[in-house]
């Protein structure tokens, strides 16, 4: 806190409060953080156009987003993603009730963030050919980096949790569970929830939710860590995060 005195004859020292260095470098911090888990919203909506391009199915928490979205065209994948996460907000509100952080209604600006991203780069990967199942395949490998890439940079934010997360630490929590367990138990439910909507929406045949979903499930979580083992340090001194 600086303090700035002026004096003279019969005059009243006046003192000038301006923010300290600490609380200038605090809000830096907080910034820096936040335009990192921006960017890490756009590698994760990166990631989940490239696994919707492949036709092979998408991540277990964006697939009943996906399965609206191939239903009602009319409706981009993006919104239905906001929707679905506005869905997960609200029943984070009433599981958790008066212990639901104020700060977690930021989830709200930042889907929207997302999903405007994530048709965004639907449009962008759109022009890539698809023309034999390899090919499909590597798309779908491609994405998972760049989801992962999403998920670490966002872990390395550290600032708020993605509505998904948000939600099966909300469950957990609130029926005091393993979140480890839950997460599983959460991915399973929208899964299943995707494929009943498919064969309901399209007369059995099951769109959307394919080998690609399984295969994201499976890998997602192994390359994150591989990411957090080598770029967390290299980020932190890069941004010079606190």
């Amino acid at each position: 806190m600086g303090v700035d005195i002026t004096s003279g004859n019969n005059s009243k020292a006046v003192t000038n409060i301006t923010p300290s260095s600490g609380a200038k470098s605090k809000a830096l911090d907080l910034t820096k953080r936040y335009l990192l888990f921006i960017f890490s919203l756009f590698c994760t909506a990166m990631g989940i156009a490239l696994a919707r391009h492949s036709d092979l199915g998408v991540s277990p928490i964006s697939s009943v987003a996906n399965i609206l979205s191939l239903k009602y065209t009319n409706i981009s994948l993006g919104n239905w993603l906001i929707i679905w996460h506005c869905f997960l907000i609200a029943g984070q509100i009433i599981l958790l009730r008066k212990n639901f952080q104020l700060i977690q209604l930021l989830q709200l600006p930042l889907s929207l963030l997302f999903g405007w991203f994530t048709d965004i780069c639907v449009v962008i990967v759109s022009p890539i050919p698809t023309p034999v199942y390899p090919v499909r395949l590597a798309i779908i490998f491609v994405g998972i980096l760049f989801t992962a890439l999403g998920v670490s940079l966002g872990l390395i934010a550290n600032v708020i949790l993605n509505c998904g997360e948000a939600m099966v630490k909300a469950i957990a929590d609130t029926f005091r569970l393993d979140f480890g367990y839950t997460k599983v138990g959460f991915d399973v439910f929208c899964v299943t929830t995707s494929v009943v909507l498919s064969l309901i929406f399209f007369d059995m045949p099951i769109h959307g939710t394919r080998e690609g979903t399984v295969i994201i499930a499976l890998t997602t979580g192994l390359v994150v860590k591989v990411y957090m083992k080598h770029i967390k340090t290299p980020v932190e001194r890069l941004l010079k995060l606190q």
